[in-house]
């Protein structure tokens, strides 16, 4: 097969495939290498397997939602941004739809079709695709990247774009190979740590499943520091597991509860507020009135107040299930209101990188133009997707910037190989 391309991509992902066609649609002949037999396998998982492809919020709000380093974005998304992906799929005959949040899904709710309208477009431009082959390392010399070397043969480029993922889900094909090419050509590594992962507790009641199984929506969570200063909050859904916590809430607290106990080495402190909406004050009048007469136990009088299972485990909390609305003095609701408003438990840790979502660290972004995309270190030697340094929440934030900066990264490539 020929081995003279202008632009080679490596990795067929989220931000490989968008890259290749980018630096295609620049008149470039592209290359794209995988070690899987088929493309978009990690791509096929998300949403659920719907594929949440972007997110319809203002560039502003889409940099809020990406906290490991979303700033550094500023430049890609003047370039290339979530309402330039949605019209990508719109031309290429994909129509999405609007779920909450902002987040954007094909009609079909299929993943699948998101991938066939990227092969489908790789293939209108005339993109070489090899499946099946793993890239040993990158052929450079003098600060100036030459190619790529694979198990089999050698590729040449004066453009390389590396789009090998994160630690995230291995069994896709993300292995934290790039991360070991990229410092073969001297690249630095920011510290990989578990992003939008489930929350691991060894308190009690959820050693005992007390809980398991309960959902609560709309609730607050906050991550709180050694001396109880919130470090980041959450209004979303979460999920009691026999583990500890999962849902959107838990997962955008992850990596702030990561690198935490990196700091500490101690288990961190979350608060769980059930009426973020309402006031303490609001709250204590209504369980007032509702208990004044009430001959029944405080399950009953106050049933409908909160789910069963955590109405009951808040009352056991504090020794006050056999207890009737009469019996209930003002000092016990103003208790039983403050542990709603604030439940603490300690996380002892999160899930590993390997079981998590998305990979926190990567190349440092200080070694990258955030114009280009380009290594400052190696000329022609190119960045996008999770290999970066940059992280966002779930709800088609990470995909937009793997899009996104794969794109910009193409697109330079692209123009740059042309100029040569």
């Amino acid at each position: 097969m020929e081995t003279n391309y202008d632009v080679i991509v490596v990795g067929a992902g989220t931000s490989g495939m968008m890259a290749a066609i980018s630096a295609a649609e620049q008149g470039a002949k592209v290359l794209l290498v995988e070690k899987n037999k088929k493309a978009g396998k990690k791509l096929l998982m998300t949403g659920g397997g719907r594929c949440n492809v972007t997110n319809n919020r203002p560039v502003e709000d889409l940099i809020a939602h990406i906290p490991g380093n979303g700033k550094f974005l500023y430049s890609t998304f003047s370039q290339f941004d979530n309402f330039d992906i949605m019209n990508f799929f719109e031309t290429q005959g994909v129509h999405l739809k609007e779920e909450d949040h902002g987040r954007m899904f094909p009609v079909t709710n299929k993943s699948k079709t998101i991938i066939e309208a990227l092969i489908t477009r790789l293939n209108e431009l005339g993109v070489t695709l090899l499946f099946g082959t793993k890239v040993e390392k990158l052929v450079h010399n003098n600060g100036q990247v030459y190619g790529i070397r694979t198990e089999f043969e050698e590729f040449q480029a004066p453009c390389v774009i590396l789009t090998t993922g994160g630690r995230t889900y291995p069994s896709t094909g993300s292995t934290g190979d790039g991360y070991k090419m990229v410092k073969k050509v001297g690249h630095t590594i920011t510290p990989l740590y578990a992003t939008e992962s489930p929350l691991i507790s060894e308190e009690p009641f959820i050693q005992e499943k007390t809980l398991q199984g309960l959902s609560l929506q709309d609730i607050s969570l906050s991550v709180l520091n050694k001396k109880g200063r919130v470090i980041t909050e959450h209004i979303m859904d979460l999920l009691f597991t026999h583990f500890g916590i999962s849902g959107p809430a838990a997962l955008r607290c992850s990596s702030f509860i990561n690198q935490e106990l990196k700091k500490t080495g101690e288990p961190v402190t979350i608060s769980l507020d059930c009426f973020p909406t309402r006031s303490s004050h609001d709250l204590i009048r209504e369980l007032t009135a509702k208990s004044r007469q009430s001959k029944k136990t405080l399950v009953n009088t106050w049933h409908g107040f909160l789910p069963e299972r955590l109405l009951t485990f808040y009352l056991s909390h504090l020794n006050l299930e056999q207890q009737t609305g009469q019996q209930t003095s003002e000092k016990q609701i103003q208790d039983f209101v403050q542990l709603c408003k604030e439940f603490h438990l300690l996380i002892n840790k999160t899930f590993p990188i390997e079981k998590s979502f998305v990979t926190g660290g990567g190349v440092s972004l200080k070694e990258i133009n955030p114009k280009t995309l380009e290594s400052k270190l190696v000329a022609g030697l190119y960045f996008a997707g999770e290999l970066l340094d940059v992280n966002g929440y779930t709800g088609g934030f990470n995909i937009t910037a793997a899009f996104a900066t794969g794109h910009v990264s193409g697109m330079n490539a692209g123009q740059q190989a042309q100029a040569i």
